[in-house]
């Protein structure tokens, strides 16, 4: 019965379209009072979920992401991207790609990347004759790179999900090739698509243009090895390098790009602390959610009842990820990270699987689902820069969806894909 309470209150006001983070809250406050605890113990448990010195790196990587947007950093990468992939046929298309693995791997966010990347590329592809679905498609499915190419600040929620005992430096990394690969495979359905509707390639602008161009887009590659290398080296950690990356975007947009005005720095300030502000409170509201799951023996009745369906690791990894996609359809993906990784990790383990590759495998699972309706943050981005309904990019955008699932899959079945790279560093 308890079960019952806690998760048809949940669906009641998700349903009612209350925001996500009081259907948690409500939902573990009516758990609480049926089983007789005092109420307090909700917001104790809120308070817990939060009072985490990794999520420190959170708001910063996030403000950090915020400054590079409106200080110039995004365009000159977005440049530096057009600069080398720009030729190739669909090549506007090639180069949302590769701008998104450049953007990402100092944003960290994936509607950041959207806004960003989305909003500088999207007005360009309509002019030169790409068809606004075509644009969104790539926009927001390139925008899943985000989440896996560090610094993502998904990788720190999840490893606080789990206990705090995955280490941060190796999640990082497990995401480097997988999001490389989403990268390739994506830019492979682009061209693709590309040749399909004959849309045409860009011109070359020559070696001798690469330089300065290069030179220009320095600034903003420099700190993603900044915040790679200083985490994987054991230098700083995940939340100092947060901080570095904001001193550091602070400098290169004020005194090198000088393209950071004061407005533009409020701007950048007062977002920061909005999205912030939202992202904590639902990973809170998610923490006590999570503990009533705990209590009520959740995850080992999950892995009873998978291990009822079939005792093949091959056939509990499909379910598991299906499962996913079909949650991700119709909820964001931090209070899901929450709330299912205290479910599926035990059971993924349980079958063998590595939780850094699980990780792994929930990161790009759930960043799919930021692309599907009904509640598609980062679908809902893209339509909104190119002002299209979301109907007309899903009917387009399946190819795409293709071409994340087969990487999903090989990344679940293929365990060297997330876990060659952190083992090369131990």
């Amino acid at each position: 019965m308890e079960l019952w309470i806690l998760f048809g209150t949940f669906v009641v006001f998700l349903v009612l379209g209350t925001p996500v983070a009081f259907c948690l809250g409500l939902a573990s406050l009516a758990t609480v009072v049926y089983l007789g605890m005092p109420p307090l113990i909700v917001f104790q448990r809120l308070n817990s979920g939060m009072n985490a010195f990794a999520l420190l790196a959170i708001p910063f990587f996030i403000y950090a992401g915020d400054l590079m947007v409106r200080g110039g950093i995004a365009a000159k990468l977005v440049r530096f991207a057009a600069s080398l992939v720009g030729h190739l046929r669909g090549g506007l298309g090639q180069v949302n790609v590769l701008a998104s693995v450049m953007f990402g791997g100092v944003s960290g966010s994936a509607v950041a990347e959207a806004s960003a990347v989305g909003g500088l590329m999207i007005p360009q592809m309509e002019a030169r004759g790409y068809a606004a679905d075509y644009s969104v498609n790539i926009t927001t499915t390139a925008a899943i790179i985000a989440l896996l190419i560090p610094p993502s600040h998904n990788m720190i929620i999840y490893s606080i999900s789990a206990g705090g005992a995955i280490s941060i430096a190796d999640l990082f990394t497990a995401g480097i090739v997988p999001g490389l690969l989403l990268a390739l495979a994506l830019m492979v359905t682009a061209y693709i698509v590309a040749r399909v509707r004959g849309y045409p390639a860009e011109a070359f602008p020559g070696f001798a243009a690469l330089g300065p161009i290069l030179i220009g887009a320095l600034p903003g590659i420099i700190l993603i090895a900044i915040i790679f290398g200083g985490v994987r080296s054991g230098l700083f950690t995940a939340s100092e390098s947060s901080c570095i990356a904001v001193l550091y975007a602070l400098l290169v947009t004020v005194l090198v790009y000088r393209e950071m005005g004061w407005r533009a720095f409020v701007e950048a300030t007062m977002a920061a602390v909005r999205t912030t502000a939202m992202v904590l409170l639902v990973i809170g509201c998610a923490a006590s959610f999570g503990w009533l799951l705990a209590l009520l023996q959740v995850p080992a009745a999950m892995i009873a009842g998978m291990q009822s369906i079939s005792d093949n690791p091959l056939v509990i990894f499909l379910l598991i990820n299906l499962m996913l996609l079909v949650l991700g359809c119709f909820m964001d993906m931090s209070p899901l990270i929450i709330i299912t990784t205290p479910i599926f990790l035990p059971v993924v383990t349980a079958f063998g699987m590595d939780p850094v590759q699980f990780g792994a495998i929930l990161i790009l699972n759930l960043g799919i689902g930021l692309c599907t309706p009904p509640v598609g943050a980062v679908l809902f981005v893209g339509c909104a820069v190119a002002k299209i309904p979301i109907l007309q990019a899903v009917r387009t955008i399946w190819p795409f969806y293709f071409a994340c699932f087969a990487v999903l899959m090989l990344v679940t079945y293929v365990p060297a894909v997330s876990l060659w790279l952190p083992a090369m560093f131990r």
